[in-house]
This record gives C-alpha cells, structure tokens and sequence, in this order.
C-alpha cells in the first residue's frame, strides 16, 4: 500500500470514528451495551485507535514520498501532530478500557483539545501533502 493510500485511509477512520462519537454523544446512553448502534461505538473507537497508532511516522513517509524537503520544512507542524495523535490514542484507549461507555464520556472525548487539534491538523496534512498536480 502507498504512504498516500495509507494516510487517507486512517484520515478515514479518524473523521468517520469523530462523526459517529458526535452522534453517539447525542443518544444520551448510559452505556454502550445493548442496542447495536450503541455496541457499534467500540468498532469506531477501535478503528481510530489503529489509525491513529504510527500516524506520525506515516506522515512523515508520505511526506518524504511528497517532497524530501517537506519534513524539514514542516518538522515542528509533524512534531506536533504526533504528540497530538499520541495524546488522543491515549485518551481512546482509557474510554475503551471502561466497561461501559456512556454518551457523556463520549461527548467528553469529542470536546478534548487534543482530538480536535488532531482532526484539524489531519485536514492541513490532507491539503499540504497531496501530491503535486501534473501540468
């Protein structure tokens, strides 16, 4: 699989995992057991959690695959996006290891610092590293 294809792949799970946590913060549940669409919950948190572990360092490669100056270019931007990956992998990890996930939790995930930087640095990664178009 390509450094791009891989990206846009876990850029995937991680937008998709981030809508159905809004959705799912809104049913006011008190648990995720139960109905499937409160069972689904642990799939999309799952999905993000293998998203998001080496996200930085598939950034990078594909960075590196873009243009070999971009990770000088953009070292500190990179630096950051993995702290921020890293810090929202640990905070789903600790949602998933509670054994009942409950829409509160979920909404108090949505509205972590650390996964919303995260999301809106995936959305200039996306933009900054497309390859270049072909005149």
């Amino acid at each position: 699989m390509s450094t791009h294809d891989d990206l846009e792949q876990r850029i995937e799970a991680i937008e998709t995992g981030y809508e159905f946590m809004l959705a799912y913060a809104a049913q006011g549940r008190e648990t995720d057991k139960g109905a499937a669409a409160g069972r689904n919950v642990r799939e999309y948190l799952d999905r993000m959690v293998a998203a998001l572990d080496g996200l930085g360092g598939v950034i990078t490669a594909h960075a590196v695959a873009v243009d070999p100056q971009l990770p000088k270019v953009g070292a500190a931007f990179f630096v950051a996006v993995d702290a921020d990956a890293r810090i929202a992998l640990a905070a789903l990890r600790l949602v998933l290891a509670r054994p009942d996930i409950s829409s509160q939790l979920v909404d108090n995930l949505n509205a972590s610092i650390h996964l919303r930087a995260l999301l809106t640095d995936l959305f200039i990664v996306d933009e900054a590293l497309k390859p270049p178009k072909s005149r």
